[in-house]
C-alpha cells in the first residue's frame, strides 16, 4: 500500500504549462501591437501639429505675444469686520480662499474682480497705446458710453454686412431673490444685441427679443428666465433663428426657446418652448458645422449629463437624433468649436453664480464620442486656473485667417449685482504638444493641447485688425 506524500508539490501537466505560455506571448504580442500603434498615432500627430504650429507663428508671430502668460499673487487680507450673510453662509467654518473673496461682497479684494467704472473700457475716448485692448473683468462700454448688456451671450459672423452680432442677456434691472432659498435672478428684460466690425467697439442695436409684460403664462413673462440666448443664420429661408433656455423663477421647466427675424438686428418672433428629445434642458448652446447643419447642445438630467443632435433643416425643431455625452460629469455652459476636422468644447462646473474649474474636450465626430483633456486655463495662478479666471464660459468665437486662433467669451457674474456682472474674454489657441484624454482608453488619437491664455491686458494681433477694417 503506497503512503501519500501530503508534502508534496502537485505536478502540472506538460499541456497546461504550454497553454499558459502560449497565453503569455498572446497577451505580450497584443501589448506590443498596442504600443506601436499608439506610437505611429504620436508621431503623426506631432507632425501635424508641429507643422501648425510653425505655420500660425510664421505668419502671425504676434501669436506668440498671446502665448506669454501673466501671472498673479493675490494675498488674501486678515478679517476687517463682519463678511457678508452669503459668503459667511457659504462657508462659514473652512480657511477663506480666494473664491469666498470673490463671492463677497464686503471684501478688500472687491476692486480686484470688479474694478469701478474709473478703469471702464471706453471705445470712444481710449485712443493710442490702449485701443483696441481687452481687459478682462473691467467694465465694458458701449459707443454710447453705457455698459454692454449682453450677458451669457453668444456671437454671430454675418456674412451679408460683414458684421460681429453680439447677443446677451440683458440684465439692466435689479437683482432679488424670488424666496428665501431661491437664486439671485434679475426679472427678464429681453436679449440685447451689439454690432462691431472689430469686436471691440460695439454699437447697441437695442433689445432684439423684449419679455412680456402682461401675460404671465408666457414663457418669456418677466417674472421666468431667459439666459445664454444663441443666434444663427439659415441660408435656405433667409431667416436668423434663436435658440435660448427658458425656465420658471424656480427651474423646474427646464426648456429650450425659439425666435426667429428676417433680420439680425431683430426684432425677433417668440416661437415656442420645449423639451428637446422629452428631456430637461438647462444650460444650452448651438453650433452651426461648415455643412451648414446646426446642433443643438444641452445640460440634462439635473444636469449630470450633456445631450447633442441635429437641428432640423429651417433650425426650428430638433430632430430625433440624440446622444448622450459626458454622462455623469456634471457638466454645464458648453461652448463649441471646430479646428482642422476635431470638434472641441469647454465646459464648466456647476456651482451656480460660482466660479469653478473649466474643462476641455474633444471628438472627432461631433456626436461623440467625447474625450475630456483636463483644464485649458494657463496663467494667473492655481486659484485663477481652478476658477477659470473667476468666469464661466459661454462661446468661443473663431478669428479667420489665424489659424488655431479663437477668442474664448466669458461671463464673471456678480450674484449680488448681477447688472454688474462683467466679462472676460481671453486668447484660444489650439496647438502644442498633445493632450492625452483624462480617462484614455486606447481611444487613438491624441489631441492638441486647448490652452487659454490668461492677460489683465491684450488685444488682436494687428494684422486680423487691418484686414476686418477693409
Amino acid at each position: 500500500m503506497r503512503v501519500r506524500n501530503k508534502y508534496r508539490k502537485p505536478t502540472a501537466f506538460p499541456c497546461n504549462a504550454g497553454s499558459r505560455c502560449l497565453m503569455t506571448a498572446v497577451v505580450w504580442s497584443l501589448v506590443g501591437f498596442l504600443l506601436m500603434l499608439h506610437l505611429y498615432s504620436h508621431v503623426t500627430h506631432r507632425n501635424t501639429v508641429s507643422g501648425d504650429i510653425q505655420l500660425r507663428m510664421s505668419r502671425h508671430p504676434l501669436v506668440r505675444e498671446l502665448e506669454q502668460v501673466e501671472e498673479e499673487n493675490i494675498q488674501i487680507p486678515p478679517p476687517r469686520g463682519k463678511r457678508s450673510p452669503r459668503a459667511a453662509k457659504r462657508r462659514p467654518k473652512r480657511t477663506t480662499t480666494l473664491i469666498d473673496e470673490f463671492l463677497d461682497e464686503n471684501s478688500q479684494l472687491r476692486h480686484v474682480f470688479f474694478p469701478d467704472m474709473k478703469t471702464a473700457v471706453d471705445p470712444i475716448k481710449d485712443a493710442g497705446n490702449d485701443s483696441y485692448h481687452y481687459y478682462p473683468g473691467r467694465i465694458w462700454l458701449d459707443t454710447e458710453g453705457n455698459p454692454i448688456q449682453a450677458h451669457g451671450g453668444g456671437m454671430l459672423y454675418d456674412e451679408r454686412s460683414s458684421t460681429y452680432y453680439w447677443y446677451g442677456e440683458y440684465k439692466d434691472g435689479p437683482t432679488y431673490h424670488a424666496h428665501k432659498k431661491g437664486a439671485a435672478r434679475v426679472d427678464i428684460i429681453g436679449v440685447g444685441c451689439y454690432s462691431s466690425k472689430d469686436l471691440w467697439a460695439w454699437k447697441n442695436e437695442g433689445i432684439v427679443l423684449a419679455a412680456e409684460e402682461t401675460d404671465e403664462t408666457h414663457d418669456i413673462h418677466k417674472s421666468n428666465v431667459l439666459e445664454r440666448p444663441k443666434v444663427i443664420y439659415n441660408e435656405k429661408t433667409g431667416k436668423y433663428v434663436m435658440w435660448m433656455h427658458i425656465d420658471d423663477a424656480n427651474y423646474t421647466k427646464a426648456a429650450v426657446g425659439i425666435a426667429i427675424s428676417d433680420y439680425p438686428t431683430g426684432p425677433f418672433d417668440y416661437l415656442c418652448s420645449q423639451r428637446p428629445h422629452g428631456y430637461e434642458s438647462r444650460d444650452m448652446t448651438i453650433f452651426k458645422d461648415d455643412d451648414d447643419v446646426a446642433y443643438l447642445v444641452y445640460s440634462s438630467e439635473d444636469n449630470s449629463e450633456l445631450h447633442i443632435g441635429p437641428l432640423t433643416e429651417d433650425y426650428l425643431d430638433v430632430k430625433p437624433d440624440m446622444r448622450r455625452i459626458l454622462v455623469g460629469q456634471h457638466r454645464e455652459a458648453p461652448a463649441l468649436f471646430k479646428y482642422q476636422g476635431t470638434y472641441y468644447m469647454i465646459t464648466s462646473g456647476c456651482t451656480g453664480w460660482a466660479p469653478n474649474e473649466a474643462l476641455a474636450h474633444a471628438a472627432e465626430s461631433i456626436m461623440g464620442p467625447w474625450e475630456t483633456m483636463g483644464n485649458p486655463c494657463t496663467g494667473g495662478n492655481k486659484m485663477f486656473r481652478l476658477a477659470t479666471f473667476f468666469a464661466q464660459s459661454t462661446f468661443v468665437i473663431p478669428l479667420p485667417g489665424i489659424p488655431g486662433s479663437y477668442i474664448f467669451m466669458a461671463d464673471r457674474w456678480n450674484p449680488a449685482d448681477l447688472r454688474d456682472s462683467r466679462y472676460v474674454w481671453l486668447p484660444l489657441i489650439v496647438g502644442g504638444p498633445a493632450d492625452r484624454p483624462l480617462e484614455f482608453n486606447f481611444g487613438f488619437p491624441l489631441w492638441p493641447r486647448v490652452s487659454i491664455y490668461w492677460h489683465r491686458k491684450w488685444r488682436l494681433p494687428l494684422s486680423w485688425r487691418v484686414s476686418k477694417s477693409k
